[in-house]
């Protein structure tokens, strides 16, 4: 019999599907999502809950502010799921609900929380609250789980928390999963028609158009670059606040035509811009994770990737490169290299990009069951 894990977490969103699915296989897994969308940035639930393999629920009853939440009904999930191991998420309120029930002495399980900062992030807490509630939080906790071994390291360094209790778990899809959703192929060659992509080299962007993905000062250090080569295009996939500012810019450097903002999409609508690009970009300037970077290496796109995300590892582990979102001059140089070496969009065949993305079910097995077995 499987151990039960009960997780609580914020809300479903595409690049956890994969992760949930598979945790089930090792755990009587339930998820308990405390919105009914992602907040911020929603999907289309519908199709995500059909892909999704363990039991879920929700609770949505609570105070609420700025995506910061309580729920009622906590202590009720746990007593009807009877779990082994609980997971809250950082150092929410959740976390520390689940903190106090363990120091009261009304859970004997093992709790512990998923944290998805990057190494970055690490360093450089948001506030001085956030700060103080990680260091008195960390250690109150049975396990923890990271993204990366650099955040896995730091928890252990800094804090003295059992390497063998920390789950190393990167926001990782697997790549059949996505390279076998239908029509993808069809669909890219419409694009690639409706916006005469066919010969050029393409450097893809998704993501939302918000200050902390950096977007403008992308576009503003690599306009004089991509003026001066006609057979390159950037491809921004996506909406957001910054889209006015991004096409202010566009217009005052003359680069229409160069820049292409297609809009917002989702599922195989999203997925065929990577099958219609040779390059993708993540520029960022804060970026917990970033599993976009993920996405494009299953379609076997290179990766020129802020060295602020989570997923850099993911891009230098795979051959990319990495650049100082922070630092113009390298930021450029880093775009120049990149765009040298890139190809020319020849076709949107899947036969012709083989996945760059490194998946491993089995070591995702051994790290998961650290929650109940630490090695």
């Amino acid at each position: 019999m499987k151990p039960r894990l009960l997780i609580f977490h914020p809300a479903l969103a595409p690049y956890r599907v994969d992760l949930f699915n598979c945790l089930n296989e090792v755990y009587d897994l339930t998820v308990v999502f405390l919105f009914d969308n992602v907040w911020n940035h929603p999907f289309d639930q519908y199709v995500l809950r059909a892909r999704l393999k363990c039991h879920h629920e929700y609770l949505t009853n609570g105070p609420c502010y700025r995506g910061r939440v309580f729920r009622w009904g906590m202590i009720g999930a746990i007593r009807r799921h009877k779990p082994d191991v609980i997971l809250g998420y950082e150092f929410s309120f959740t976390t520390q609900f689940l903190i106090l029930l363990k120091v009261l002495g009304f859970l004997p399980q093992v709790i512990g929380s998923t944290i998805d900062d990057s190494p970055a992030i690490c360093a450089r807490v948001q506030s001085q609250l956030r700060r103080m509630v990680r260091r008195l939080s960390v250690n109150r906790l049975d396990r923890l789980v990271v993204l990366s071994n650099e955040v896995a390291d730091f928890y252990s360094e800094k804090f003295a928390f059992p390497r063998n209790r920390i789950v190393v778990s990167p926001l990782l899809q697997e790549p059949d999963s996505l390279r076998r959703t239908p029509r993808i192929e069809i669909i890219a060659e419409e694009y690639v028609k409706k916006w005469n992509l066919s010969g050029k080299k393409i450097i893809l962007f998704v993501g939302r158009f918000i200050p902390e993905k950096g977007l403008p000062n992308f576009v503003s250090t690599i306009a004089n670059s991509l003026k001066s080569r006609q057979d390159v295009r950037l491809l921004l996939v996506g909406d957001g606040p910054d889209r006015p500012i991004i096409e202010a810019m566009i217009r005052s450097t003359n680069l229409q035509g160069q820049v292409l903002m297609p809009g917002r999409f989702e599922g195989a609508d999203l997925l065929a811009w990577y099958l219609s690009a040779t390059g993708f970009v993540l520029p960022s300037l804060y970026e917990p994770f970033g599993a976009v970077v993920n996405e494009a290496l299953i379609f076997g796109l290179p990766v020129l990737c802020s060295d602020r995300a989570g997923s850099a590892s993911l891009a230098l582990e795979s051959g990319g490169r990495l650049f100082d979102p922070s630092n113009r001059h390298a930021m450029g140089e880093a775009y120049s290299s990149f765009v040298a070496q890139l190809p020319v969009l020849a076709d949107s065949k899947l036969d012709h990009r083989p996945s760059l993305a490194k998946w491993n079910s089995a070591n995702f097995r051994t790290e998961w069951r650290k929650l109940k077995w630490p090695q």
